[in-house]
């Protein structure tokens, strides 16, 4: 055996298992070698994305602003500069701007982050945030509290309480069979989605057509044109709580893709471990859903895209998922507002986006899911 195959055959070791290590080229290591190098600098820029979008996101609106402007209002808190602006200026900047960009931030990482946990959990690729009801139960609460005249407060409130009422239910509707778990959890799922949106389309059958009619059909199209920081505020715990303890318990969710005998052997209860995941995500979606709307996609597509990055490591792909999300919500909440003169709801363009990229997947991946 000459040196240059026992080169070859020493290299190999750095090859993913998948591949065949007897047959291997020369020319496969280096297309190997080639994306690994490249995987890291577009980690680290993506890492730090969200900083720039956010930089970006406040020089952009109907509102021109100029950029130096821009700087010296947010840097005026910290440095006594004199005042260059005006005072609608510095309203549009720290009042519109600023909490816009924080919600769209945290609600894009929330729902990404619930939606890659699932996926985990019920090893599917088709698995969204509101694959256990909490969507249709945030929308039917949100419309009644809509319904009664309700301030935005209480919208709120009834949209997060709705969200959480439907998971419990569909969990407590699972557990009344011992066998198959996870797959009568789906379709628990099912059946309370389908129930909370019956409930929801008669709320909009009764509703005023002119006055409450209107308001609800736009909350369920997903916006952030209200946010403010006090719905920041009361959406931060319950985000902060639920994805802290879903990345303390990452390596955990790379279990469960062993299946259930290998990852009790591992000492993984999955009966706990399923709890969890199940809280921290509906804790996720339930807090971005309440002030933000029905925004579907993200937490369906986004995933993907980290997984493609960073393959299916949770301990890599979830952080990668959180950083996508925020970015990726954002930018489009940025196409939102500027695109043209009248604000297009966040569902909308989500769905425009998300549908043809899955087909793309879909497409990509013929021979299956990775």
């Amino acid at each position: 055996m000459d040196n240059s195959t026992k080169d070859i055959q020493g290299g190999i070791e750095s090859v993913p298992n998948e591949m065949n290590r007897e047959n291997i080229s020369k020319e496969e290591i280096s297309k190997i070698t080639r994306k690994r190098k490249l995987i890291l600098p577009v980690m680290i820029i993506l890492y730090i994305l969200p900083i720039f979008v956010m930089i970006w996101s406040l020089f952009i609106g109907r509102f021109e602003v100029e950029p130096g402007n821009v700087l010296k209002i947010l840097f005026s808190p910290i440095i006594p500069m004199e005042h260059t602006w005006s005072s609608a200026e510095e309203t549009i900047i720290f009042q519109v701007r600023l909490p816009r960009i924080i919600a769209a931030l945290l609600v894009g990482a929330s729902l990404s982050m619930a939606g890659a946990a699932y996926q985990g959990l019920f090893k599917n690729p088709l698995v969204s945030p509101d694959i256990l009801g909490v969507s249709s139960g945030a929308g039917f609460g949100a419309a009644c509290a809509i319904l009664l005249s309700l301030s935005t407060w209480f919208i709120q409130i009834s949209a997060f309480l709705g969200g959480i009422t439907a998971v419990i239910t569909t969990y407590l509707l699972s557990r009344l069979y011992k066998s198959g778990q996870i797959l009568v959890l789906v379709l628990s799922g099912v059946i309370v989605s389908s129930f909370f949106g019956a409930l929801l389309s008669i709320t909009k059958y009764v509703a005023d057509p002119y006055e409450k009619l209107p308001t609800i059909v736009f909350w369920l199209m997903g916006s952030l044109s209200s946010a403010r920081y006090i719905d920041i505020m009361s959406i931060a715990p319950a985000i902060f709580l639920g994805g802290i303890v879903l990345l303390l318990i990452r390596w955990r969710i790379n279990l469960l893709a062993l299946g259930p005998d290998e990852a009790r052997t591992l000492g993984i209860d999955i009966t706990q471990i399923t709890r969890i995941i199940v809280l921290c995500a509906t804790l996720l979606t339930a807090a971005a859903v309440c002030i933000s709307g029905i925004i579907g996609w993200v937490g369906l597509v986004v995933p993907h895209l980290a997984r493609m990055i960073t393959g299916p490591d949770y301990s890599r792909l979830l952080p990668m998922t959180i950083v996508m999300g925020a970015s990726y919500l954002l930018i489009m909440d940025d196409i939102s507002r500027t695109l043209i003169s009248t604000e297009i709801p966040l569902g909308i363009l989500t769905a425009l986006l998300g549908a043809p990229f899955f087909a793309f997947l879909l497409w990509r991946r013929k021979t299956g899911w990775v």
